[in-house]
């Protein structure tokens, strides 16, 4: 990967690592409570993985949809 290249993964990856802490705490949502709420949905992950995975930033698009369902979201604001 090229330095441009990267630096726009990284701008990709800040802005899901965004979308997901706002949408968190929009509804005032911990990871802890997160990963109950996955573990609700058949989705087995810890805390601390919760936390990396979204601190990198470069999660799966199915992690997304799987916290975006845990959370009970049923929009996504990219603004």
């Amino acid at each position: 990967m090229g330095d441009a290249e990267t630096a726009n993964t990284a701008e990709w990856q800040g802005r899901a690592k965004g979308l997901l802490k706002a949408e968190l705490k929009r509804r005032n949502v911990t990871y802890a409570q997160l990963a109950e709420r996955l573990a609700a949905i058949g989705v087995r992950d810890t805390e601390p993985n919760i936390r990396n995975k979204i601190a990198r930033g470069g999660f799966t698009a199915v992690f997304l949809l799987q916290v975006m369902a845990a959370i009970g979201a049923k929009e996504i604001r990219l603004d």
